[in-house]
């Protein structure tokens, strides 16, 4: 069974889940005139629609490319999780409201057996489906089915402070349902805020993966030509859909047909290993037949990296024609002020040889 299929799967057996527990509190809520049951059936609605929306995205995201889209429509699936949060989001106001409303014209609950048993029943299958879902979504790296799972854990919690308030109704004559009620529907709306914060920070675009990142650059290193790979980009077209361009270092004495095949042999690698495209490989050439280069390539760098919040160096390279120095250095994002860093080390640098012409670019700390 591939992705898509274990997707709409799961979702299918959350909507059926969360449509029956939803019609079975609304019962409950308005027979017992509890207020806290009655958000709790809204929240499982919410819940139901989420995975109706989660099943059309994946649909949708599969839609093959054409000549307006030609990479794909893989990106919807961040759309359909942020319209998720939004309607998460939106059953939590409405809730607030609702309970609102209960406090300010509270009514007396009436709890029965058979209604309390309806809810210790629904814990325990909201505490099954919120296992499954996250496990399936973890499994298949699709973040609309964890943050269901997460969401279902979460509503048992909610429904376990619920049986609380009716027990201390019952034992105490205290009724707290309409501030169960509030406290409930800030939760609901937290939950939504959250996920369409993290939606939106994905649209933005994050930093790869710490280990996919370096493991390809290990890929890359592999092959014996390579002395370095630098600048790994990775752009996402969906989940587990990237585009991506990286530098590699290689001798200056290589041929252009050398290094076509180079970059040939290294993409095809990249594409079978971690169905990542580079469409883009771009060189460094480094110095190889000329020995005060290196003595001048180990000072400069025993200068660069003897800075705070300097990461890295790379591309080095002296052209002795045109008397100049080139490389590249990154230099944390840590750093309150890192124009003014760059700046400094250029100059140390410029001190350093007076005759070359220094051309020195600052990298953005893009991948590990």
């Amino acid at each position: 069974m591939n992705r898509d299929q274990v997707i709409i799967r799961t979702s299918i057996i959350g909507i059926l889940a969360n449509v029956f527990l939803s019609i079975f509190k609304a019962f409950v809520g308005t027979f017992t005139h509890s207020i806290a049951i009655t958000m709790d059936a809204l929240n499982n609605l919410s819940d139901a629609m989420s995975s109706i929306i989660t099943i059309v995205g994946t649909k949708l995201s599969n839609k093959a490319p054409d000549a307006k889209h030609p990479l794909g429509y893989g990106r919807i699936e961040y759309l359909s999780a942020s319209i998720i949060s939004i309607i998460v989001l939106y059953a939590g106001v409405s809730a607030l409201i609702e309970s609102v409303k209960s406090i300010m014209n509270p009514s007396k609950p009436d709890y029965s057996t058979v209604s309390l048993i309806i809810v210790a029943v629904a814990i325990v299958v909201k505490i099954i489906l919120g296992r499954y879902v996250k496990h399936q979504g973890e499994k298949v790296k699709s973040n609309s089915l964890i943050a269901s799972g997460e969401d279902a854990l979460n509503d048992s919690i909610i429904s376990i402070t619920t049986l609380v308030a009716a027990g201390i109704y019952i034992f105490f004559h205290v009724s707290l349902e309409a501030y169960l009620g509030a406290i409930i529907a800030v939760v609901i709306m937290k939950a939504g805020l959250d996920m369409l914060k993290e939606t939106l920070s994905e649209i933005l675009g994050e930093r790869i993966d710490s280990n996919l990142s370096k493991e390809i650059k290990k890929a890359i290193t592999s092959f014996d030509e390579v002395h370095g790979a630098y600048d790994l980009i990775l752009n996402s077209y969906g989940v587990d859909r990237y585009l991506g361009s990286v530098h590699i270092e290689v001798r200056d004495t290589m041929t252009a047909r050398e290094i076509d095949e180079l970059e040939r042999a290294i993409s095809t690698k990249i594409y079978q290993d971690y169905q990542v495209a580079l469409t883009g490989i771009s060189i460094y050439s480094l110095n190889t037949t000329n020995d005060e280069i290196q003595a001048m390539y180990s000072k400069i760098r025993q200068c660069v990296m003897g800075h705070d919040h300097v990461l890295e160096m790379h591309g080095f390279y002296v052209n002795e024609e045109e008397h100049s120095i080139q490389f590249d250095i990154i230099i944390d994002f840590k750093e309150k002020d890192r124009q003014a860093l760059f700046t400094h080390i250029h100059d140390d640098i410029a001190k350093m040889y007076p005759d070359y012409q220094l051309y020195m670019v600052m990298d953005s700390d893009i991948s590990d």
